[in-house]
C-alpha cells in the first residue's frame, strides 16, 4: 500500500464517519482503520528492511529507528518488524489486514506458528486459522495454535511438565504493609487453586464494585475462611476438583492428550498419572449416556446435565463476549414460562448475567 493510498484510505474513513452517526458504527469503521493502519505499518517496516533507508538517517539497525523516529517501545518495534515478515510470508493475511478485517495480534500469533509449529504446517492449514483469526478476537487464535503446536509437538508437553515440577516453589513472605506471594506452581497444583479462586472470586451480581483485583484477594480469604473454620485440615479432608476432557479414545489406548480446564493441554505421562486417582464423569459428544433430559419433572439441572453443559460452553459464562466461570444453570425458555429441564433448553451463566434471569 502506498502512502497515497493510505491518504486516500484515511479520507474516505472520515467521510464514512459522517455518514454513521451511531457510536457502534463509528467504532467498527474506527477498528477496521485501525488494523489497515497498523498493517500498512508492518508493511513498510518489512520494506525498510530490504531497502535499509534508516543506515541512510544515522541508525544502524531498523528497530533502533523505529525506537528512535516513531518513539515506539522495544517490545512494540519487535512486534512491527516480526509481523512485517509474516505478511510477506503469508499474502493471504496481509490482504484481510490491509482490508482491516484482523489486527496485528491476530497476526503476531501467525508469526509463532510459523515459527514454532512450521511453515508447512502453517500453510496446510491457512485457511482455517484464517478464518478463525477474521471471526474471533486473537486469543481464540492464539489458543488454536497452541493447540496445533502441542498435536505436532507432544513429547514436549511432558517434558513442560517435568520441568515444573523440579521449579515449583511457593512462598509467602511478611513485608512492612502485609504479605507477598510469589513462587512457581506445576500445572496441576496451579490449576487446582485457579479452579477455587475462580469460583470464589466471580462478581456477585450485576453491580458487584469490586475490582478483579478485590474480587481474587475476597476469594482467596473466603477459602481460607472456609479451611480454617474447621480447624487445621487433616489427612481426610474433602478432595478438590479438577475438570480434565479426555476422548475415549484416548482412555482405550492408555496414550495422547488431555485437556486440563484452567490450565491448557497435558501430556500423555501426566495425564496417566491423573487418572490414576480420578473419578471419572462421562460426557457423550455422539450418541446418548445418561438421561440429559427431564422435560417438566424437575426445575433444577441434574449432576450430568450440568456437566455437559460445562463442557459445551468450554467452562465459561454463555453471555457474548463474558469469560466468567459458570455458577448458575438457567432455562433459556424460563421454567415459569413453561420451559422444560432438557439440555438444549439449559444454559450456563455467570451470578452477574444469572441476576438479570431471576424466573429462568
Amino acid at each position: 500500500m502506498s502512502s497515497g493510498d493510505l491518504a486516500q484510505r484515511l479520507r474516505d474513513i472520515a467521510a464514512l464517519l459522517d455518514a454513521f452517526p451511531p457510536s457502534t458504527d463509528a467504532l467498527r469503521v474506527l477498528e477496521e482503520t485501525r488494523n489497515a493502519i497498523e498493517a500498512a505499518q508492518a508493511q513498510l517496516t518489512a520494506e525498510m528492511a530490504e531497502t535499509l533507508e534508516h543506515e541512510s538517517e544515522g541508525y544502524s539497525t531498523l528497530k533502533a529507528w523505529l525506537r528512535g523516529q516513531l518513539r515506539l517501545s522495544s517490545r512494540r518495534a519487535n512486534e512491527l518488524v516480526r509481523t512485517g515478515v509474516t505478511l510477506r510470508q503469508i499474502p493471504e493475511a496481509s490482504a484481510l489486514a490491509e482490508a482491516g478485517q484482523m489486527s496485528l495480534d491476530h497476526v503476531k500469533h501467525l508469526s509463532y506458528a510459523v515459527t514454532h509449529v512450521g511453515a508447512s504446517h502453517t500453510r496446510d492449514l491457512l485457511p482455517q486459522l484464517l478464518d478463525v483469526a477474521v471471526t474471533n478476537e486473537p486469543s481464540a487464535l492464539r489458543q488454536v495454535v497452541q493447540t496445533l503446536r502441542d498435536a505436532v509437538y507432544p513429547d514436549e508437553l511432558d517434558q513442560a511438565w517435568i520441568d515444573g515440577m523440579a521449579r515449583e516453589d511457593f512462598q509467602v513472605s511478611p513485608v512492612p504493609d502485609g504479605f507477598h506471594v510469589h513462587g512457581f506452581l506445576n500445572s496441576t497444583t496451579g490449576a487446582k487453586l485457579n479452579t477455587l479462586l475462580q469460583a470464589l472470586s466471580a462478581p456477585a451480581g450485576a453491580q458487584d464494585p469490586r475490582t478483579c483485583a478485590q474480587r481474587r484477594v475476597d476469594g482467596l480469604e473466603r477459602l481460607l475462611d472456609s479451611v480454617l473454620s474447621n480447624g487445621l485440615p487433616g489427612d481426610k479432608g474433602v478432595r478438590p476438583h479438577l475438570t480434565l476432557t479426555v476422548d475415549a479414545s484416548t482412555l482405550m489406548d492408555d496414550a495422547g492428550t488431555g485437556e486440563l480446564i484452567g490450565f491448557g493441554t497435558i501430556g500423555t505421562r501426566q495425564l496417566q498419572e491423573m487418572l490414576c486417582e480420578a473419578d471419572l464423569t462421562p460426557i457423550a459428544t455422539a450418541g446418548k449416556t445418561g438421561i440429559l433430559d427431564v422435560g417438566r419433572s424437575s426445575r433444577l439441572a441434574t449432576p450430568r446435565q450440568r456437566a455437559a453443559i460445562l463442557a459445551r460452553q468450554g467452562h465459561q459464562c454463555a453471555s457474548p463476549g463474558c469469560r466468567a466461570p459458570v455458577i448458575h444453570i438457567h432455562h433459556v425458555i424460563w421454567w415459569s414460562h413453561g420451559g422444560t429441564t432438557d439440555l438444549a433448553n439449559l444454559i450456563g451463566l455467570c451470578p452477574r448475567n444469572g441476576a438479570i434471569a431471576p424466573g429462568a
